[in-house]
Parts: C-alpha cells; sequence; structure tokens
C-alpha cells in the first residue's frame, strides 16, 4: 500500500510532483490562495510525508494531525523559519530544505538589486512609464558606483560565495562577516562593526532564527555611511522594516534593495517602503527561474521518497538528523 505525502500546493513547478505521484498517494491543497492552517490539517491525518513551500506554515498543530505516521517534512525552499523546529525534533520527524540549487540563481537577483538601488533604475523606469521625463537634466535620476565600491556581505554561505564572485566582475572590494568562515580569494573576514562602516553595499545572506531577527535595525543602519545601499535576498525578519523606512526617509541610508518582507504575501495591504523611490522592492523571487524552481521540487521529492524508503534524507536542516529517531 502507497503511503500518502501531503503537498500544499497543487501546482508546482517541474515533474517533480509527477515523480512522486508515482510512489506515494499524493493529497494536494487545490485552491490557488495560501492555504489557511486548518485547511492543511484537515488532509493531513494518515500522511507520512508533507512537502511545503517556504511560508506555508508547519507547526506542531499540522504534525499532530498528520499523526505518528509522519516521517518527514521537506521544504522547496532554502529558508525553514516556517517550521517549528523544536516540535519536529520532539516527535522524531526529519526536516530538509533545498540548499545549493538556488545559490547560484538568487545571486544573479542580489546582484540585480544592487545595481537597480544604486543607480536608482527603478525611479527612472517609473519616470518614463508614466510620461513625466519630458527634459533632459544632467542631475535627474543620479545614483552611485557600482563598480570599485565595497561590497558587505553578511553571511557567506553558498549565496553569499556566489554574489562575491559577481562582485570580482566590477572591481570591487568584497568583506563578510559569518562566525563560520574565514578569509578567502574572494572576500576578507571583518567583524560587524568594521564591515558596516566601510561597506558601500551590505548585502544579507543569513536565515531566519531568533538570533538573526532584526539583526539590520536602528542601531546597525547608524553605523553604516549615509551613502550605503542595503540589499537582502535573505528573509524579511531579518531587517526592521520600520527603522529601515525611517533611515531612507531621512537620508541616513542613500537606497536599499528588498525581495523579501516580514509580511508575506503582501496583497493590497502594501509595505509603505514599496512606494520609496529610493527603495526597489520585488515579491521574493530570488529563486524565481523555470529550472531552480523545478529543481527546489524536485530535491524536496528526493528528500521525501529517501525518508520513507529508510534512506537518509539528502539535505537535512543542518544539525538535525536524516534519518527517521
Amino acid at each position: 500500500m502507497k503511503k500518502r505525502v501531503l503537498a500544499t500546493r497543487e501546482n508546482l513547478p517541474g515533474k517533480g510532483l509527477d515523480r512522486l505521484s508515482g510512489a506515494a498517494e499524493v493529497v494536494a491543497w487545490p485552491g490557488d490562495g495560501k492555504p489557511g492552517p486548518p485547511d492543511l490539517a484537515a488532509l493531513a491525518p494518515g500522511v507520512s510525508g508533507v512537502l511545503a513551500l517556504g511560508n506555508d506554515p508547519v507547526d506542531g498543530a499540522l504534525m499532530d494531525a498528520a499523526g505518528p505516521s509522519l516521517r518527514v517534512v521537506a521544504l522547496a525552499s532554502m529558508g525553514f523559519d516556517n517550521v517549528d523546529r523544536a516540535a519536529a525534533a520532539e516527535r522524531g520527524i526529519v526536516v530538509t530544505h533545498t540548499p545549493g540549487v538556488l545559490a547560484e540563481t538568487t545571486a544573479d537577483l542580489t546582484f540585480a538589486l544592487i545595481l537597480a538601488a544604486r543607480r536608482r533604475i527603478g525611479a527612472a523606469a517609473t519616470s518614463l512609464a508614466d510620461g513625466s521625463w519630458g527634459l533632459f537634466r544632467m542631475h535627474d535620476y543620479l545614483g552611485l558606483d557600482v563598480h570599485g565600491a565595497t561590497l558587505g556581505l553578511i553571511g557567506y554561505g553558498q549565496i553569499g560565495r556566489a554574489v562575491a564572485r559577481r562582485a570580482q566582475g566590477f572591481g570591487m572590494r568584497v568583506l563578510h562577516h559569518d562566525p563560520y568562515a574565514s578569509d578567502d580569494d574572494l572576500s576578507a573576514s571583518v567583524d560587524l562593526a568594521t564591515l558596516l562602516a566601510e561597506s558601500d553595499v551590505v548585502s544579507l545572506h543569513v536565515p531566519l532564527t531568533e538570533e538573526t531577527r532584526h539583526l539590520v535595525s536602528k542601531r546597525e543602519m547608524a553605523a553604516m555611511k549615509p551613502t550605503a545601499t542595503l540589499v537582502s535576498t535573505s528573509r524579511g525578519g531579518v531587517v526592521d522594516e520600520e527603522a529601515l523606512l525611517a533611515a531612507v526617509r531621512e537620508g541616513r541610508l542613500h537606497s536599499a534593495g528588498l525581495d523579501v518582507f516580514e509580511r508575506e504575501p503582501m496583497g493590497e495591504e502594501l509595505s509603505p517602503l514599496v512606494a520609496e523611490p529610493h527603495v526597489v522592492t520585488l515579491p521574493h523571487i530570488g529563486s524565481a527561474t523555470e529550472s531552480t524552481r523545478a529543481a527546489m521540487v524536485g530535491l524536496a521529492v528526493d528528500n521525501i521518497l529517501d525518508v520513507l524508503a529508510g534512506r537518509p534524507a539528502r539535505t537535512p536542516l543542518p544539525g538535525t538528523p536524516a534519518v527517521r529517531v
């Protein structure tokens, strides 16, 4: 008898769900919108695995709704703040994510944000689209150079290193702050205070945990140059959005580029950061290419199939078991 697996979405890129359906009975949330906890709990009883997107909450209540049959929660995302890891550990459930497959794609998007924010591309494009570009003036849309600037990376894992490689082509000096990474041929390891004080661009590449929530807030922004740009493709909660809004409006920071927000998705109730002319905002598209999103789903499926077959998961969360305890 096939085991049952819950997918939090019915339509996912690639052929991963088809492959999963060949080995298990897949029950999927059929709606176009984001399922709420009761929606998923109603589908969960008796499932052995859960395949979830990075912003679908997987808490103890969902695990209990699934019951003792639940062996693995596989995230089609790099981030894992949507999962109650303590609840999973208590129940012996393996939790996996998708490192590696999205690093290069997210680094591309990070550099796009750096260029767009520093060069004021969003404001310039808007003036063209709304018909307000009626005269050429030398002082319009003045941005700041990216080539030759200093780039500071907070977090120097796979994505941070990929961004550092791209920075070499722009002749940038690269610094990083990461307790687990030392100097290499791309970047110099420095303390956080040095990175904030010396960087023209500060880019965030850390997971959202209790330790990193509002890692960059009023104090850290005050330590940055007024000509600096803050970029985040990590998780929204790493940045104090109220402090960022005040810093940009008051001219204490030049600009920002954000692909992630504390509240996602927004719907019609937009963050005030979206309307700021010196802030470039995107709807969490760091990994959004056809091949990368398909690879993320494929790796999540591989993790589920491995655990259900009694094999170790390929990419368990750091510091967590790869097999059912």
